[in-house]
């Protein structure tokens, strides 16, 4: 089974082609481009270096959501162009739980945070159990930061924060619980192609594809744009 994976949720753009349990490719950049400019240029440099036909690929996984609102709309739009052209399926991945996913192996709870601004985040709870089961203790949402540090206050397990909202709050969070959270290393701390791929695999195996035409981003909440025209509506 070939995968490609798509990731594109944050400043991360990142390109994976899984081939029979093989990462056979990732090309991930992580700075200040648009995805507009990064994806395809990536995407066609995986498929010359690989000398891979994406006409054999089984399915795009794409990181859905949450995150930017461009970004997921760029890779979304690749994903179905791509879908469209090529006559193949999608599975959606929900970003958040993607990036916990590639923390195989941890043992104790994964929590990826995205900063979804307004000193908020776009996060979940996880865990891998003792046979490397993936599970979820509580799902992709937003919510305050203050609101998710009590909340996960409540677990007495040791908690494994990653993703763009480290850096952003992280003063904050130890304020609010000193010693109370590890952080993922660089390489691990980031959305990575290679893990939508992997979950994608796992997701088309339990018959989870969808026709391209039907995939959508999951953006959780409303953009700024309609948050602020909101608000001056109701002032008005």
């Amino acid at each position: 089974m070939q995968v490609l994976g798509i990731e594109s949720s944050s400043l991360v753009a990142s390109v994976a082609l899984l081939k029979d349990d093989v990462m056979v490719a990732e090309y991930t950049v992580n700075y200040k481009k648009t995805h507009s400019q990064t994806l395809l240029p990536m995407l066609d440099e995986i498929v010359r270096m690989t000398q891979t036909d994406l006409k054999e690929i089984d399915v795009i996984a794409l990181s859905n959501g949450p995150g930017s609102f461009t970004g997921l709309r760029i890779g979304s739009a690749t994903a179905k162009g791509l879908g469209l052209a090529l006559e193949k399926p999608i599975v959606e991945v929900g970003t958040v739980e993607a990036t916990a996913y590639q923390c195989f192996g941890y043992n104790g709870l994964i929590c990826p945070i995205m900063d979804a601004r307004r000193s908020q985040v776009y996060t979940g709870l996880y865990r891998f159990d003792a046979q490397g089961n993936f599970t979820e203790v509580f799902g992709q949402c937003a919510l305050g930061v203050e609101e998710l540090v009590e909340k996960l206050n409540a677990y007495p397990d040791q908690v494994l924060l990653l993703g763009d909202g480290v850096p952003v709050y992280k003063e904050l969070i130890e304020r609010l619980a000193p010693g109370r959270f590890v952080y993922a290393p660089a390489f691990a701390a980031r959305q990575r192609a290679a893990a939508v791929a992997t979950l994608g695999a796992v997701r088309f195996a339990q018959g989870c594809a969808i026709p391209a035409e039907a995939s959508a981003p999951d953006y959780l909440r409303k953009s700024q744009a309609e948050r602020e025209m909101e608000e001056k509506e109701q002032q008005a």
